[in-house]
């Protein structure tokens, strides 16, 4: 009894002892402005698991402090954070005092700029605006410097589209299953309310899923973890929009445990930076909490986010050399104002409920419940039997007549045989320049509202066969959009829990169901009575959208065309291990999804009538993904870092039916991609100096593309057109290849003054020569097959489009202690390449399509085909930014502030281009060379230039 009674006085005494060396911190955090303490600011000790909240007061205190050197990281949105150097003593606490933190006003900077870009002028309705995602989720000094300074150029990081990477609202996936993008625009305007954010890069861990190789982006809307107090703010620029107002309000928690949120925004442009590009936006945001009990609390988030604005076109070098950069060939006058025949409207409302279930102090559930609907619609001008209303059409530009050939055999045969010889033209050059002189473009560089309108009406004379008057006839032209109405359904539960002190857990599912109705929709009769629902390219039973309803007339407001619904469910799950110990951090994650996909046709085409009317069959993808990293601490501040991943990831709606407006066509080889991705960093952070240098790897195989223009002599000349056809391209099998590198530094050089430098260097290539098939309606017209297998196309080592392959930067900061600072940068931006076609690069382009044994036209040699086929690169061009602002105290009673934040982009007017393609209509060898041999061709690439100088201006105040 007596060794019982010793040994648990001794225990007794071992616990005392070690209750005694537990060491903490603790400290206050305040606004340096206004000397309010900040609540919800997280506090965190790095390379260990120890976090905290500040409390209402400001205060926080974190507990079991291992003894030592440490690092202590202050960071909340809207502030700059501060990296503290400490020591630790045992059974010592620590207290850091009050820790001011300023207001970080280059938040002020246009972080929700949407821009126009390719994927908007697409003929389908995804519209995603391919802008980087990351522009407040981050302080890194590399990521900023791709989304401020590089992202005016189009640049994306590692390479990637944004389909590769993963935007959550409260840990919802928001990307859309038709094309796996997000869309912006869905919360457009709303930078106050989606402010609160985290970003995880590349492949790296993320605590609400398992992501992609770009990053995932999380926006969190829980109404108790906004700043308290009201914000309104006023802007102006000569960007996309020339106005913003925008007033938010926090109420922060109550002593009932309600907390709310509402934000607003109005945002307009008569015209925006390029000709004809009308803007109006309305967004509405709202969020309310009840905190029913410590573990449980209930969240409603709302957001509402219209948005229409007119879209400005790609041009050709011989367009813009007449008209301008800014030049937009989308609008014309009518009743003397400018109207935009292309505008895009989204209107998609998101209601959010979620449940906060702390289920034991280490273990948390959140669980979601979303419903979005609404419609993205993109409107665009139809007509039959007159003239393409579009003023860059190819006849109505000078090129066409300085770019003509007789390719007649026997004339040409009779006036020069050596044409059809290798190196020749394979017909006579006829330029008509007086044609040139007097094309219609020089007279009418704009869309003729009135004439479309003349056109749809018939005149009433009198019994002089004098016009007395018009009235209301069949339109030959109208307006019409390109429309999807979406319902989608998502539930889904993420688990956080802190198995032990060293090991964590996150973990989830999600399931979402959407219902996609897309068709065509009369917008504008533009006059006239009625629009004969045919497809004017067509002749009999193959004319009629809808042989269950054939030779309807339609009126505005109809749905005509084609009319069809997708449906999809798409199921997720993963899990992910986190271990921390002293020297090393590491984590596994897994992840299984399944997509099941089905298209429903509305209308029974003529062109396909036994394969558009009704359900195709069910198309299922399972898809698993592996990924783990680590974190090796040389020291408190030296670190390397190592991510790595291996994935399967299901087609895209858009890419399963590649012919979904017409027929439940799906490719029989259609299958999942394989995603390999690999990174190593060597990070440094200390109080004065952060920088970060990354090598990465990624390799995407087996990606499907999809396309549609009209081809000249893409096909055999079977019907005496020159093997002429509208097409749907198919891309399959294709993989690319993407590494480099990235580095990133800042450097507090005084207590004022900062520098940073930012550098991006890269290798994006396709790596094989995937295969090409056309989908061609004219062929199921003849009871032919209508896909057309073109073998290869040679694409291997061709550069992926879309984006600067090199970009560097190098700024300055000065901050001054009485709340003003200014700053610049200059940014220089190469090796970014037009995106080239895939069907001129396969063996048809050298196939003659009136020879009847499919021989190579007689004039092409593989040297000239070369220099035809070159790809071409943009060339190099620098930006200069300046960005500065102030702030001021406006009360020292209530401690109120107001301030602005003031830009200019490009100051020196640079003129540059930002992407472009090949126009795929001269789709053979001899059509091509002819074309580029005129030195005016007619079906030249487009391009899209980037902003010259533009300027951003924001003034603001927080009550």
């Amino acid at each position: 009894m007596k060794k019982l009674v010793f040994s648990i006085l001794l225990m007794m005494q071992v616990i005392v002892v070690f209750g005694q060396q537990t060491s903490s911190i603790t400290g206050k955090i305040v606004d340096s402005k206004t000397q309010k303490p900040l609540q919800s600011i997280v506090v965190a000790v790095q390379n260990t698991t120890l976090i905290k909240l500040t409390d209402a007061q400001g205060v926080f205190s974190i507990e079991n402090v291992p003894v030592g050197e440490h690092l202590v990281l202050v960071r909340s949105t809207g502030y700059l954070q501060q990296l503290l150097s400490v020591e630790v003593v045992a059974g010592q606490t620590l207290d850091l005092g009050v820790i001011a933190l300023e207001e970080d006003i280059t938040t002020e900077q246009q972080l929700s700029l949407v821009t126009i870009t390719e994927s908007d002028l697409g003929d389908d309705n995804s519209g995603s605006d391919n802008t980087a995602g990351l522009l407040q989720a981050t302080r890194d000094v590399f990521q900023q410097a791709s989304a401020f300074n590089w992202g005016q150029a189009r640049f994306r990081i590692r390479g990637l589209d944004n389909d590769y990477g993963t935007t959550m609202i409260n840990g919802v996936i928001m990307n859309k299953i038709y094309d796996n993008r997000p869309q912006w625009g869905n919360w457009g305007g709303l930078n106050d309310a989606t402010r609160n954010q985290d970003f995880t890069m590349g492949s790296a861990a993320s605590d609400h899923t398992f992501g992609g190789i770009l990053g995932t982006q999380q926006i969190y809307t829980r109404a108790s973890i906004y700043r308290p107090g009201t914000r309104l703010s006023f802007s102006g620029t000569n960007t996309n929009y020339s106005w913003r107002m925008m007033g938010t309000y926090a109420s922060g928690m109550d002593k009932d445990g309600w907390a709310f949120v509402i934000s607003a925004s109005r945002r307009f442009a008569q015209e925006g930076y390029f000709e004809g590009t009308d803007y109006s936006a309305n967004s509405v945001f709202a969020s309310i909490e009840k905190k029913i009990n410590n573990s449980h609390s209930l969240n409603f988030t709302s957001i509402y986010a219209q948005n229409s604005r007119g879209k400005n076109s790609p041009n050709t070098n011989e367009v813009t050399s007449i008209a301008g950069e800014k030049y937009n060939s989308y609008w014309g006058y009518q009743d003397g104002e400018k109207r935009n025949s292309r505008d895009k409207d989204l209107e998609e409302p998101i209601f959010m409920l979620s449940h906060y279930w702390n289920i034991s102090p280490k273990t948390k559930l959140n669980s979601n419940v979303t419903y979005q609907f609404g419609s993205i619609a993109n409107s665009r001008l139809d007509f039959q039997d007159v003239t393409n209303p579009d003023p860059t059409y190819y006849r109505n530009l000078p090129s066409y007549f300085s770019s003509l050939y007789n390719n007649n055999p026997d004339e040409v045969m009779q006036q020069d045989p050596a044409a059809y010889q290798p190196g020749g033209l394979g017909g006579i050059f006829t330029p008509d320049l007086v044609g040139a002189t007097n094309a219609n473009f020089f007279n009418q560089r704009q869309i003729n509202w009135d004439s479309m309108y003349l056109a749809n009406s018939i005149p009433i004379v009198d019994e002089n066969n004098q016009e007395i008057g018009r009235e209301k006839a069949r339109s030959k032209y109208v307006l019409y959009q390109d429309r999807t109405d979406d319902k989608t359904w998502t539930f889904n539960t993420i688990l956080n829990s802190q198995l032990s002190d060293n090991i964590g857990l996150n973990g989830g599912a999600s399931y979402t169901r959407l219902n996609s109705n897309n068709y065509q929709y009369l917008e504008d009769l533009l006059g006239g009575l009625y629009f004969d629902d045919i497809d004017n390219f067509q002749d009999g039973d193959a004319s009629q959208s809808d042989l269950n309803n054939p030779d309807r007339k339609v009126v505005e407001g109809d749905k005509y065309g084609y009319n069809y619904n997708l449906y999809a469910n798409v199921l997720r799950a993963f899990t992910q291990f986190k271990f921390t110990f002293k020297k090393i951090d590491f984590y596994v994650a897994q992840e299984f999804s399944r997509s099941e996909y089905q298209r429903e046709g509305l209308y029974k085409n003529g062109i396909y009538p036994t394969n558009s009317y009704g359900d195709s069959e069910k198309i299922a993808f399972d898809n698993f993904g592996f990924k783990g990293g680590l974190t090796y601490k040389l020291t408190g501040r030296h670190f390397i870092n190592f991510n790595g991943v291996y994935m399967t990831k299901a087609p895209s709606l858009r890419s399963t039916f590649p012919n979904a407006r017409l027929s439940n066509f799906v490719f029989d080889g259609l299958d999942s991609e394989t995603i390999s991705s690999a990174d190593l960093s060597y990070i440094i952070r200390t109080p004065k100096l952060k920088a970060k240098i990354t090598g990465y790897y990624s390799k995407i195989q087996n990606a499907t593309e999809t396309s549609f223009f009209f081809a000249e002599g893409a096909l055999e000349d079977t019907e005496g057109d020159g093997g002429d056809a509208f097409v749907a391209e198919l891309v399959t099998g294709m993989d690319k290849l993407q590494f480099g590198g990235e580095f990133g530094l800042e450097y507090q050089i005084t207590s004022t003054i900062k520098v940073n430098g930012a550098a991006a260097y890269g290798q994006y290539t396709y790596a094989n020569n995937p295969n090409v098939y056309l989908n061609v309606d004219a062929n199921a017209v003849n009871n032919l097959p209508p896909l057309v297998n073109l073998g290869e196309s040679k694409l291997k080592d061709y550069k992926i489009p879309g984006s600067p392959q090199q970009a560097y930067s190098l700024g300055m900061e000065y901050r001054d202690p009485k709340f003003w600072w200014i700053g610049a940068n200059v940014n220089y931006l190469a090796d970014n390449y037009l995106d080239v076609s895939a069907l001129m690069r396969t063996d048809n382009f050298f196939r003659n399509p009136a020879d009847i044994n499919g021989y190579a036209f007689p004039e092409a040699t593989e040297e000239r085909a070369r220099e035809l086929l070159k790809q071409e690169k943009f060339d190099s061009f620098t930006l200069v930014n300046l960005v500065g602002g102030k702030s001021w105290r406006i009360s020292n009673k209530n401690r109120n502030t107001v301030g602005f934040f003031a830009s200019i982009n490009n100051i020196f007017d640079v003129t540059y281009k930002t992407g472009g393609f090949e126009q795929a209509r001269n789709a053979n060898y001899r059509e091509l060379n002819q074309d580029v041999s005129s030195g005016t061709p007619s079906f030249a690439p487009k391009y899209f230039y980037g902003y010259g100088r533009t300027y951003f201006v924001n003034f603001y105040i927080n009550l």
